[in-house]
């Protein structure tokens, strides 16, 4: 087996800066989520409007989508990501500063619809980075995001608890979120990524059925374990102020345990992976998450509610990462092509889950709409087989070459 390379100073300020780009992108979203109950009663929101108004969001993220390959073949995947980051934060303003509910829901649908070039700009360039490492570092990445919805989390249940106005909020956030995306920008890698300049066949690329049906499945896989977590997301603090009475900034904490337990997970998701491989690691951790807010939603209560959002977290830490890791490394597909298409595939979970949760609380109850959780993870373990069983990490170690820092070119 061959040993990894030694990461220069460059490729450790590098890492670094994508790391600033999860955490930016976490913290972004998950402030937003203590403030829902503020906002969806002050636009006077029914559940299922709401939910709908969410769900509006992954329309802007799915159209995207379909251009995501081709901005990142004419840009880098370093501007692509600094830039849609940028646009993500101003539209976050928006939808914390939204008069009605029809600009709410027209602020979610472009705010997702730059998480898309966000996402799948930072996680390819953050792959680039794991090249030159020539070990596991991707789902440390992915560790950052989660520490970036907790801090994002806390400062929201913060405002919420001191009843911050939206508006202000808005502006305490973006100062600082912008102010740390200009200071990373210079320790980005340089130049084209090397993917992008390898020879690609010209006009539409035809993608073999058996690949394409692979695809499906793993977007399946992060679309359903992506529901966990927007479940908790868009309903934990709503469920937790309505359902169990909690107060405004103890409601915003079932989010903050649900990535804190993330957290964990993918900090130590590299090693467990390892031991285990992607589809033995998504098996346990389902096993754990269904464990969890099963006991949750069957003795309600605002502390075993918070423990079973952690559960779910820990649970689905590493399946994202997993599955972002195998569709980037199918081969015959050009580049970006299976991170677009499970990424497209994956918010499939943001338009349906939203309204499925919210008309189901307003027509029963929160604690049958949120049975979609256990559900999710019992269908993650039945298309678990699509993930890696075990990684060669050293495949796509290149021969080692200089790289310099960048101002995001």
């Amino acid at each position: 087996m061959a040993t990894a390379p030694t990461p220069s100073l460059d490729a450790r300020r590098a890492r670094g800066a994508v790391a600033a780009l999860f955490w930016l992108n976490g913290a972004t979203i998950a402030s937003l989520v203590p403030r829902y109950p503020l906002i969806r009663d002050n636009l006077d929101l029914s559940n299922t409007f709401f939910g709908l108004a969410i769900a509006l969001g992954p329309l802007g993220g799915l159209v995207a989508g379909l251009f995501t390959s081709r901005v990142m073949r004419a840009s880098t995947s370093a501007r692509v990501a600094t830039w849609a980051q940028v646009g993500q934060v101003l539209l976050f303003c928006a939808v914390l500063n939204s008069p009605t509910a029809w600009a709410f829901a027209a602020a979610i649908v472009l705010m997702s619809a730059t998480d898309v070039y966000t996402d799948i700009a930072m996680n390819a360039h953050g792959m680039r980075v794991q090249q030159l490492y020539g070990r596991s570092i991707n789902n440390s990445f992915h560790a950052w995001w989660s520490l970036g919805a907790v801090g994002g989390g806390l400062l929201g249940s913060f405002f919420a608890g001191i009843h911050l106005s939206l508006a202000k909020h808005a502006l305490v956030s973006a100062v600082i979120m912008l102010t740390i995306n200009l200071g990373l920008r210079r320790f980005l890698l340089t130049g084209p990524d090397p993917e992008v300049t390898e020879d690609a066949p010209a006009g539409k690329v035809r993608i073999p059925r058996n690949l394409l049906l692979h695809l499906v499945a793993l977007g399946l896989v992060g679309a359903f374990a992506a529901s966990i977590e927007d479940s908790g997301f868009t309903w934990s603090a709503i469920y937790l102020r309505e359902g169990l009475d909690a107060s405004p900034g103890l409601a915003g904490l079932g989010v903050v345990f649900l990535v804190g337990a993330q957290t964990v997970g993918r900090f130590t998701g590299d090693r467990l992976v390892d031991r285990l491989g992607d589809r033995g690691a998504a098996r346990l951790g389902c096993g754990v998450a269904t464990v969890g807010m099963a006991l949750a939603l069957a003795f309600p209560s605002v502390p075993l509610t918070l423990f079973g959002f952690a559960c779910a977290g820990w649970g689905v830490a590493t399946i994202v990462p997993a599955v972002y890791y195998t569709a980037h490394h199918m081969p015959g597909l050009p580049s970006g092509a299976g991170l677009t298409i499970v990424n497209w595939l994956l918010r499939l979970a943001f338009f349906v889950g939203p309204p499925l949760v919210g008309r189901l609380s307003d027509v029963v109850n929160f604690r049958v709409a949120l049975l979609v959780m256990p559900l999710a993870t019992a269908a993650v373990v039945a298309l678990s087989g699509a993930l890696a069983a075990h990684r060669d990490t050293t495949q796509d170690v290149p021969d080692p070459q200089p790289i310099s820092p960048s101002l995001g070119q």
